[in-house]
Formats: C-alpha cells, structure tokens, sequence
C-alpha cells in the first residue's frame, strides 16, 4: 500500500495564471501585377471561348423529332415537323397538312424517311412513334355570321337592324377558314322576301376564297321591362328590380311595360315571379288612404275652405273615389282621394260641411 500525504490547504504553492493569447496570422502577400495581368487575360479568354463554343454547339445540335404541331397552312415542312434542320432544308416541303379544323397522325417512320430523301442525317425520335398534326382555322360562328346578314339587310335593303335577330334554319351553323383570311364576313348575293321576312345570302371571306350558304327568319324584336327578382302582393318596385331585355315583338302581346322607371314607386297588385315580362295591370299606384282611417276631409270652393275630419269606410289611391263618414255630421260621402290621409268632396258635399263647421264654431 502506498501512502498518499497531501499537504494542508495553507501550505499549497501559488498558481499564476497568464492570458491566452491567440497567435496572429501571417498576412498573405499582395499578388504580383504580373499574376493580376495573367489572370484577367485567362477570363477574357474563357469568355470569348464560352461565345464562340455556344453557337457551335446548338449548330452541331442533332436533328430531333417535334412534338405534336399546329399547322398554320396546308404544307408541313420539314422544320414544321423535325427541330435543328439545317436552314436551307427548313422549308422543303413533306406532307400535306389535315383538313381545316382536324386532326391527323404522321408515323415517324415515313418523316425519318422524307428527311433522308432530302439528305438530312438520322433524326432522333425521343421514342415517338408518331406524332399528332392539328390544322388550326378560324372558324366563323353563328354570331359572326348574323352580323354579316344584317349588315347586308341594312346596306342592301335599309333595314333598321338594331332590334332585329336572324334566326338561323340549322344548328348553329359555322364557316371553317384558313388563319391568314383576316377581316369581316360579308353577306352576297342576298334575297330577303319582306312578307314572309325569310333571308338567305353567300357568306364570305376573302375573294370567295372560304363560303357558307345560310338562310333563316328576320324576327323584329321589342325591348321590355323584365322583372329581377321576384315580388310578393302588395311589395313596391324599387330601382334595380327592373332590366330591359330583347324579346320578339309577336310574341309579348301590346300592353308589356318597356320602361325601367315607370313603375317605380309602385305596388305589385299580385305575386309576380323573376324573369316575368311586366304588364299593365301588374302594378298600381299604392294606397294613400287605408280603410278605417281616420282622414281630413276638404272643401273648396273659390270663396270657401273648409275641412273636417273624416273616417274613410274604403282604402284608395291617388285619385280613387272612397266614401268616407263626416264625424262631426255623422253623413257619408262619396271623397276623392288627394294625399296620404287626404281626401276632398265636391260641390255636392259643401252644404254638409258648411253646416257641421258652424255647429262646431257655435259650440
């Protein structure tokens, strides 16, 4: 065993602790002008090969099959069909495009085929075997194709077309044209019959270079007032419940209202659903008067003005005859309704009045 002898804590020797201190770093010397000058040189140098080596790659860039392609003409090319072809083989002609608005297939096959024909390299296909061609077109709808019979109407047979629409005998007839057919159809040789009001015409783009014979029914349209929202009995029209529409004029009848403001203010005298043409008779002025509401009744006369109150036995609006209980008389008369609460009676009530107002001067 060994003994440990460990001196009191008294007689331990003083430690002196020094700062740490981290060493500095040797400064790097400044490069030489020379190394500078080499330097930039070197990036000259590899800006000016990166231009000159970009080109050339994409010009040694393999010819490579298309995807699926628009045609814009009735010809595909070869650069319509294979990227990275040389310029001068670019526009050589292979294959006619589909028809105007169709879609057609090309095996790849026969474009690698064509291609070496014209002594381009081989092709890479990406694994396609085929590849699909779409014939772009414009294509001149039934809306296009009104406008241009109207527009013949009016130039050839001075219609006033604004509140016209041309039925069109068919479903939705079209005119399918090449891209580059700009400009506006035009009807030719119209024949319109003005009893039977039965229209048909040529319609045109370009010199005759695309056609549609079409035909169909002028219909004179009105324009009415169409409710927007639906309104119960006794419901007023504010502004917005009402909206103007094109309806064709045989088929509204004469008493539609074909204003948005006239009815404003008014009542609907029954429920009426949205969407329904508003006639005459579908509204009315509101009440002013309410039966069994007590009224002022009034006399005049250029030399005499009487009221008195008054019990109204009926409801009326505007200018409605009511009869109406003179409470002080206890009479009834027969009063024109001339205000909210209001309501006048003519000569033949003026003694009536005259009498109950002096009986109640005199009390």
């Amino acid at each position: 065993m060994i003994d440990q002898h460990f001196a009191p804590h008294d007689d331990l020797a003083e430690v002196v602790l020094s700062p740490i201190t981290q060493p500095r770093r040797p400064r790097a010397p400044l490069p030489a002008p020379g190394m500078l000058i080499r330097a930039a040189l070197a990036l000259v140098l590899f800006v000016i090969l990166g231009a000159v080596a970009v080109p050339a790659m994409a010009e040694t860039a393999a010819p490579r099959l298309r995807g699926d392609v628009t045609a814009k003409t009735d010809i595909l090319t070869l650069g319509d069909l294979v990227e990275n072809v040389p310029p001068a083989l670019a526009d050589r002609p292979l294959f006619r495009a589909p028809a105007l608005g169709s879609t057609g297939t090309i095996q790849s096959r026969r474009i690698m085929e064509a291609a070496s024909g014209l002594g381009l390299g081989p092709v890479e296909t990406g694994g396609r075997l085929q590849i699909a061609v779409q014939r772009a077109a414009r294509r001149v709808g039934p809306a296009e194709i009104e406008v241009a019979l109207k527009r013949g109407l009016e130039n050839g047979f001075g219609l006033e077309t604004s509140l016209m629409t041309i039925r069109l005998d068919g479903e939705a007839p079209s005119m399918l044209a090449p891209l580059d057919l700009a400009g506006q159809a035009t009807a030719i040789d119209m024949v319109y019959d003005q009893r039977s009001h039965r229209v048909s015409a040529l319609v045109s783009l370009g010199d005759r270079q695309a056609s549609l014979r079409v035909s169909g029914v002028v219909v004179e349209m009105r324009e009415v007032a169409v409710l927007a929202r639906g309104l119960n009995r006794g419901e007023p029209i504010r502004e917005g419940d009402l909206v103007l529409e094109k309806r064709p004029r045989d088929g509204v009848g004469t008493d539609v209202q074909s204003s948005v403001t006239a009815a404003l203010g008014e009542v609907a005298q029954r429920s009426l659903p949205a969407g329904y043409v508003l006639r005459e008779g579908d509204t009315a002025k509101p009440d002013l008067v309410a039966r069994g509401e007590t009224v002022t009744i009034v006399y005049s006369t250029p030399g005499i003005s009487l009221s008195m109150r008054g019990l109204s036995n009926d409801a009326g609006r505007m200018g409605a005859v009511v009869n109406v209980v003179n409470v002080a008389s206890k009479k009834v008369l027969q009063a024109t309704v001339i205000g909210p609460g209001r309501v006048s009676v003519g000569p033949g009530g003026g003694p009536q009045l005259q009498a109950s107002a002096a009986t109640t001067a005199l009390r």
